[in-house]
């Protein structure tokens, strides 16, 4: 391979370090990464994701497979109060030396989007006159709230980009005021293979995957048991702090009692035995509050997943969705309730032929040609 890119991320590959890192972040960092093979490109991860274990952990490079390299930047601790201002002030530092010192005038480089970033990218490319293109994913100040003040040095930090990925073409509208290059990924488009799996038990299978933050309405999709028929069967799947796991269970076991229908808490799944899981099911709940802030910018990925997987998809009207390269593949209800839920489960026909499948294959080929034209052909 003659191309080479590098990619500014907190990333890990396992977490025997104690790495801090975000799965979901990863997981689409790994899909982009994945792309960039395909279309010829050497690699190189660029880490400085924080440690939660160990009080420091000096550079490394790992060889990840002969199109892939990972340079995990030197870190301290994110602990208590003031060993998080050492790791930070560290973080910052290290980012802004590698940058000045390994990117050269006008290279193109890929950054996500991260508030721990944005000032070391900011300075950085000040001086080396590099070319930025930024993964947002969403504005973080919509979801933690911090201040107007904070919001605006968030957005002015985009500014200073030359290209965009983003997850939504709102988020586009909201950021990219001068009309830059950019692509659009909604997330992993990867499809898994059918493992042939099912309950055998002639119910219908729903299920709500992801997060118990009351926010993203895991509470609500079990809820929705109770106005649905005897042949149905509401799965939760979820991860969260305590209390959130142990209202959904009270959740589960109230709704238990008022419906025919089976609703059930399964814990949390990951990798082959959460693929055969979710196989096993028919409809898939993205059920997020609609009147959240980040919903008017960010794509849940969920949606994403359970169609790779074969499921049809039950979502919130939301303009993000509703908008996107699959808004004519959802089953929409209009109100956050357990009823408008239930009514929208089970207007779906299962006989027809459809296969979320295929639309996930398009926009796969689709993204392999958008972010090489980005790359190759968007050149201010």
């Amino acid at each position: 391979m003659d191309k080479k890119i590098k990619y500014l991320i907190h990333y890990d590959m396992n977490d025997n370090e104690g790495r801090v890192r975000n799965l979901a972040a990863i997981n689409k960092a790994n899909y982009i990464i994945e792309t960039l093979g395909s279309l010829r490109y050497e690699t190189e991860i660029i880490s400085a994701s924080l440690i939660s274990t160990k009080g420091y952990i000096k550079k490394s490079i790992t060889e990840i497979n002969e199109n892939t390299k990972l340079i995990k930047l030197p870190a301290f601790k994110w602990g208590n109060y003031f060993e998080k201002a050492i790791a930070y002030t560290w973080s910052n530092i290290a980012i802004f030396l590698y940058l000045l010192f390994n990117v050269k005038k006008r290279e193109e480089i890929v950054v996500y989007h991260s508030l721990a970033l944005m000032k070391s990218v900011k300075w950085a490319k000040k001086l080396k006159g590099f070319k930025l293109i930024l993964e947002v994913e969403e504005i973080y100040n919509d979801v933690i709230k911090k201040s107007e003040k904070q919001r605006k040095k968030e957005v002015d930090y985009f500014k200073i980009a030359d290209k965009y990925i983003f997850p939504t073409e709102l988020l586009n509208e909201s950021v990219n005021k001068e009309n830059k290059p950019y692509a659009i990924i909604h997330g992993t488009y990867q499809v898994e293979q059918d493992r042939g799996g099912n309950f055998n038990d002639d119910k219908i299978h729903v299920l709500y995957a992801g997060t118990l933050d009351p926010r993203k309405g895991g509470a609500t999709a079990a809820a929705s048991a109770e106005f649905l028929a005897e042949n149905y069967h509401v799965h939760i799947l979820g991860f969260g702090g305590n209390a959130e796991v142990e209202y959904i269970k009270k959740t589960v076991s109230d709704t238990g009692k008022k419906t025919k229908a089976t609703v059930t808490y399964d814990g949390l799944l990951s990798g082959e035995e959460y693929i055969r899981f979710i196989q096993k099911c028919q409809i898939g709940l993205s059920t997020q509050n609609p009147n959240a802030d980040f919903n008017a910018t960010s794509f849940p990925s969920k949606i994403l997943s359970y169609m790779a997987n074969g499921l049809r998809v039950v979502s919130v009207r939301i303009p993000a969705i509703e908008r996107s390269a699959i808004g004519d593949d959802m089953y929409y209800y209009d109100k956050q309730t357990p009823e408008e839920i239930a009514n929208a489960i089970m207007s779906i026909d299962l006989n027809d032929e459809y296969d979320g499948r295929e639309k996930i294959k398009q926009l796969d080929v689709k993204f392999i040609e958008d972010l090489e034209e980005l790359i190759e052909n968007g050149e201010n």
